[in-house]
């Protein structure tokens, strides 16, 4: 396919999809704007872009195959997003746009393509709230985690306490670990901020996937420690101490504490297994 062949079969899809997609994007974006917890969805897609441009080269060498099996798959997507919309369930139609582009590079340009370009298409996956039912079977184990943790660091303290479920009491006040409190917005941004991390920070494939997993446990006790706390402020400073600005701020600070844990973490995988660079070849005269 001629580049300007390309060019024009690109717009038109991109027409076409901004048609056809721009009630799911626009309902996306509003998802992003108006819930904390996917906030940084504004963010995923100019990385992405980035992480795209970044293969340009890769790109510009890869053989174009145009492949049938890419317009299956786009049908296919197509598919998914009205079965989505006629039952509600807007995670189908938005994986569905994310489905329809990986098919749209496989069916103009082919399999090389696509693996070139494979991880920032994956990378919007990141953009996408999970499902409601999803995501409260994980908030409410993480809240009695968040919970325990707390407990456990107050009462080593020898701060009187007790704990029923995710009620936190103390001698003059009791804390609820709510929702918002479970550490799940700050696992899903920490989750994203580790696999942009580990990208830039170290090009083996496997100590990615180590930095992106160590945001789980990483998340947890940072939030657990946010938790004790909060218990421990409210102990000695009232229940004041326990919203308001400090319960903000305290947010802002175990998020910080949390990147820091990641970069340890990054840090000690590297010094353990240093990357071994290949030494470069001699020319022959």
């Amino acid at each position: 396919m001629s580049p300007s062949l390309s060019l024009l079969a690109l717009s038109a899809l991109f027409v076409s999809a901004a048609l056809v997609y721009w009630p799911v994007v626009a309902r996306l974006v509003h998802d992003w704007a108006s819930d904390d917890n996917y906030s940084h969805g504004f963010l995923i897609i100019p990385i992405a872009a980035f992480f795209a441009w970044e293969r340009r080269g890769a790109i510009a060498e890869a053989v174009s195959q145009p492949s049938y099996a890419g317009l299956v798959l786009v049908v296919l997507s197509l598919a998914t997003l009205v079965a989505g919309l006629l039952g509600a369930e807007l995670f189908v139609t938005r994986v569905s746009l994310i489905c329809a582009l990986a098919g749209t590079v496989l069916y103009l340009f082919g399999w090389n393509h696509l693996r070139v370009l494979r991880f920032p298409i994956a990378f919007l996956l990141l953009m996408v709230p999970i499902p409601a039912i999803i995501f409260n079977q994980i908030a409410f184990p993480l809240q009695l985690v968040a919970s325990r943790f707390g407990e456990v660091v107050v009462r080593l303290l020898e701060i009187p306490v007790l704990r029923e479920g995710n009620v936190i009491t103390l001698a003059n006040t009791q804390l609820e670990v709510a929702e918002a409190c479970s550490g799940i917005r700050s696992l899903i941004s920490l989750l994203t901020l580790g696999i942009v991390y580990g990208y830039f920070m170290d090009k083996r494939s496997w100590v990615r996937v180590v930095v992106a997993l160590s945001t789980i446990p990483v998340a947890i006790v940072a939030n657990g420690l946010r938790v004790a706390g909060t218990g421990i402020a409210a102990h000695y400073y009232g229940a004041e101490a326990a919203q308001g600005f400090f319960h903000t701020f305290s947010g802002w600070i175990v998020f910080l504490a949390a990147f820091v844990m990641l970069f340890v973490i990054q840090r000690v995988v590297h010094a353990l297994t240093p990357a071994v660079s290949r030494p470069a070849a001699r020319e022959v005269a």
